[in-house]
């Protein structure tokens, strides 16, 4: 009986041992694992990044998305990740070869995905948690009162949801009016010049989709991002597609347009891979320009 004392005391040491040794190398592998993970997404961005500096090239952009938004659904709650694929999907959007509803779909995702990163934010939501009211009272003024590090978010949730509500019924642009200059109005309170001028850009527009708007109140808007950054074509490319057009201005459309086309994008290096995607939207615009003012 002794010897077989002995022997279960001793099997009990090693079962102990060997327990202990599969919880190490259990949390080892968990550890490894995670590291594994945790370097896959970094090189999806990293890559993703890489591509979105060459996003003029429309193979490279579609690279970008990919691993851009292959980050995002593994980090979900990344927000640098989240607006950078926000503002990824916008840019795919603008691309004229397709179809509206998948335009329109991009445009929706985006939106919806800087709208989440940036409610998500902690930042943010230390704010909404002490504002008081409705919901939607809460939402506004804590996006009154939002930092200067939610911009991003901010502009990206409205830029893309407001080329959304663009073919959408009216009534859908009337009860989204607030909220879109409640945001854009706090990031101009924070920085104007944000994105080239951005906000000016963004009411220029929107001020020609609402019934009931003094269209002169887009044109102020649209002169005074080009006064502010001349050197950004999106600026007088959208002046041109939205405000003239929809003013009747043919033959100031025309020539706003071949401004844009006739200058060097490459002359601008912060801006050249927008300017050269409006000099070639300004092209399409143009040859489109009977349809456009039938």
């Amino acid at each position: 009986m002794e010897i077989f004392t002995l022997n279960t005391k001793h099997l009990q040491k090693v079962y102990f041992i060997l327990l202990i040794t599969q919880l190490f190398l259990s949390c080892s592998g968990s550890k490894t694992k995670t590291n594994a993970i945790r370097k896959n997404v970094d090189y999806l961005i990293e890559h993703g990044q890489l591509n979105w500096q060459k996003r003029e090239d429309s193979l490279s952009l579609a690279r970008a998305s990919h691993f851009i938004g292959l980050a995002h659904q593994k980090r979900p709650n990344d927000y640098q990740t989240a607006i950078l694929y926000s503002r990824i999907l916008f840019t795919r959007a603008l691309n004229t070869n397709l179809k509206p509803k998948l335009r329109d779909s991009l445009f929706y995702i985006g939106s919806k995905i800087s709208k989440e990163a940036t409610l998500s934010h902690t930042d943010f939501k230390s704010i909404y948690n002490l504002s008081k009211g409705d919901s939607t009272f809460k939402l506004y003024s804590s996006i009154a009162d939002a930092p200067e590090n939610l911009i991003p978010g901010l502009y990206w949730w409205a830029t893309n949801q407001s080329y959304y509500l663009f073919t959408r019924p009216v009534i859908e642009r009337i009860n989204n009016r607030e909220l879109l200059e409640v945001i854009m109005h706090r990031i101009n309170s924070l920085n104007p010049d944000y994105h080239y001028g951005g906000t000016s850009r963004f009411f220029g527009r929107l001020y020609t989709r609402l019934p009931g708007v003094d269209i002169s109140k887009s044109e102020q808007y649209f002169n005074q991002a080009i006064a502010y950054h001349p050197n950004y074509f999106g600026n007088a490319v959208q002046m041109a597609e939205f405000y003239h057009q929809k003013k009747g201005n043919r033959e100031f459309f025309h020539k706003q347009l071949l401004e844009v086309i006739n200058r060097d994008p490459y002359d601008y290096p912060d801006s050249f891979p927008e300017n050269i995607f409006y000099q070639k939207y300004a092209k399409y615009l143009i040859e489109n320009e009977a349809a456009l003012f039938e």
